[in-house]
């Protein structure tokens, strides 16, 4: 059975280091960026991230982009 799938929207997600609790483990902080263009290629989403990070205080630790979609059968 073949089946479609359609974006329905995207975000990315920044993953910053917030420093190291009391017993030495990291603290990482997310940022959420809602609204994505769903068309946005890799490479820009990434762009744009390290683009945000670098107005942070924070360093950046990672990035993340989350697609929720809708798979339908034809």
């Amino acid at each position: 059975m073949a089946v479609e799938s359609t974006v329905l929207s995207s975000k990315m997600v920044l993953k910053l280091n917030n420093g190291a609790d009391e017993n030495g483990n990291p603290i990482v902080r997310s940022k959420t960026y809602s609204n994505m263009n769903n068309d946005a290629v890799d490479q820009e989403v990434y762009d744009v991230a390290e683009a945000i990070a670098d107005l942070q205080t924070n360093p950046l630790e990672g990035v993340h982009k989350i697609q929720e979609t809708v798979l339908v059968s034809l």
